[in-house]
């Protein structure tokens, strides 16, 4: 009798794990690609990360970059189960996506995302359910495209009743978003350029000359840069940035100091300035519970400079995309949802 080679054994083994498979969902942004299978009840059975975000395609866009990597990253799933449904969030369906999902404004709740969904077909023949952006109207509109997803992969952690009820949900990273949830609908949100402003300070500007990189994050020195904000930022961040030279020009600050600092800085200009839009609305952040969306490390600076505005209650949200994308897809139909 002939046996199977270690191949075989391995495709058969990836088969068995596939069989129950009832959804592709992709997260899809501007820089990376991730892709999840789930099986029938909600759980992620396989995952598959790629760097063609919508910037990065393996060939230009007008010449199939997106079936090719579409094909790349959920080809071998697709294979067995080409009637898969998909769905993708993201950047994907921006104007500069695989087609335009255009934005639902606020106050958005999940029945507005599944009706503003686009649909394109893959070369393959798959049919790819696009869920559109959220935008805030206004004399200065704010958008968001791939987060309203984690916000309600957020929502889908609480109980029922915490569910309909206000939420503050901050999702930290290159252009930080912070919601306001009321009713299981996003209300509001802010959007701060933290990320984004912190590494044009540092590798653009006179700041990073004198700076060294740490041999490990200094949580002292970025509670520091955290305090300043809080206590002495009233003239805003423009005049702030500069202690991070003076200081140590002065030597009150070490050059493997001064990155942290910096990075406490600008967080902390953007929690006095949600502190400061929140108590327009009679809301004190101090007595928030606020849910982060985010990588670990970046959410623990957050909950460290959150407990310095007095906010302690803050919590790392686990899996928010992913069972975003099955909550909207089940929404939508295309796959039952998990009793």
């Amino acid at each position: 009798m002939t046996g199977r080679t270690t191949e075989q054994h391995m495709e058969h083994g990836k088969q068995g794990k596939h069989a129950d498979a009832a959804l592709i969902a992709l997260d899809w942004g501007t820089t990376s690609l991730r892709a999840y299978l789930f099986d029938a009840a909600g759980n992620v059975l396989d995952t598959r990360v790629s760097t063609a975000g919508i910037m990065n395609l393996p060939v230009p866009a007008e010449e199939g970059g997106f079936d090719a990597a579409f094909e790349e990253a959920c080809g071998v799933w697709l294979a067995p189960a080409p009637s898969l449904p998909v769905l993708a969030a993201g950047m994907v369906g921006s104007a500069q996506g695989w087609v335009q999902a255009p934005y639902v404004e606020t106050p958005a709740g999940e029945d507005a995302l599944v009706a503003g969904i686009v649909k394109v077909r893959a070369a393959s023949g798959a049919e790819i359910a696009v869920v559109p952006g959220v935008l805030e109207p206004g004399a200065l509109p704010n958008v968001m495209r791939g987060e309203e997803t984690q916000i309600f992969g957020a929502l889908s952690g609480m109980s029922g009743q915490a569910a309909q009820e206000t939420a503050l949900i901050g999702l930290p990273g290159t252009h930080a978003k912070w919601a306001v949830v009321e009713g299981a609908r996003i209300a509001r949100f802010y959007t701060f350029m933290t990320g984004e402003v912190y590494a044009a300070l540092k590798a653009h500007t006179i700041l990073g000359r004198t700076m060294k990189l740490p041999a490990a994050p200094d949580t002292a020195a970025f509670l520091r840069g955290v305090t300043v904000a809080r206590e002495h930022g009233s003239a805003g961040l423009l005049a702030t940035a500069f202690s991070t030279r003076t200081l140590g020009l002065t030597d009150q600050l070490a050059a493997d100091e001064q990155p942290d600092y910096l990075s406490g800085l600008v967080i902390g200009h953007e929690l006095a300035g949600l502190e400061a839009v929140l108590a327009r609305r009679d809301v004190a952040l101090a007595g928030c519970a606020p849910q982060l969306i985010g990588a670990d490390a970046l959410c623990e600076r957050y909950r460290l400079a959150l407990a310095q505005f007095g906010c302690t209650g803050a919590q790392v949200v686990r899996e928010a995309t992913e069972r975003g994308l099955w909550r909207i897809a089940a929404r939508a139909g295309l796959v039952r949802a998990a009793a």
